[in-house]
């Protein structure tokens, strides 16, 4: 029966095109998705710490912006390589906190966390931007996040830095448009901004599917 049905779509698309450039290939009913591998994929049977770096004018306007951006990516990455049974294991974010607040230094020097909680890789996200409004505008409310991604090899040399670069990474929610300010959609779109970048720096680290245009 599946058979039959998947001819007669067959057919249905050829009596369409039947005016088309016939040498282009047919496109099947469906989703089309294509991998995406990972940038950096040696997280599997590791202890990791994630580190956030962000400006005072950053933590003026969102105190907790940085431990709650860790908490997410962490919360995150966690999950989607616990489904991959990478055996990753992953420092509390409240712990790493704690260190940041006892030591201000540390907060940007990814090699001092992975000492401290004796990690093989320190994932370091240094934040460029982030707003959930704009300052002309304040009644519109629009969650944007930019932020460099960086890995921290704990196991090289001494003398060596052992950084690997990822690609930047940047979220917009919502994509279409902003949307005025209630009095509940405010933390709304805070936490959904936060998801969304945890998610697109979570890809990084396992190969992924998209779909195609």
């Amino acid at each position: 029966m599946r058979r039959n049905a998947h001819w007669l779509a067959v057919v249905i698309a050829i009596t369409h095109c039947a005016a088309c450039n016939l040498l282009h290939p047919l496109v099947f009913v469906g989703e089309h998705k294509r991998k995406v591998p990972a940038e950096f994929d040696k997280l599997a049977r590791s202890r990791v710490a994630v580190l956030v770096w962000t400006d005072h004018a950053i933590l003026f306007d969102y105190p907790h912006a940085r431990f709650e951006l860790a908490t997410y990516i962490g919360d995150k990455l966690f999950s989607e390589m616990a489904q991959r049974k990478s055996e990753t294991e992953l420092v509390d974010p409240r712990d790493v906190e704690d260190f940041i607040q006892k030591q201000p230094s540390a907060q940007i020097d990814p090699r001092a966390v992975g000492r401290q909680f004796k990690t093989d890789y320190v994932i370091y996200l240094e934040i460029l931007q982030i707003q959930f409004s704009d300052p002309t505008q304040p009644q519109f409310l629009q969650g944007r996040i930019e932020a460099s991604v960086s890995v921290h090899d704990m196991r090289v040399d001494p003398d060596q830095t052992g950084r690997y670069d990822l690609t930047t990474v940047k979220v917009v929610h919502p994509e279409t448009a902003p949307t005025v300010m209630t009095a509940t959609n405010s933390p709304l779109i805070r936490e959904a901004t936060y998801r969304k970048l945890a998610e697109e720096v979570a890809r990084k680290f396992y190969e992924n599917t998209v779909e195609l245009d």
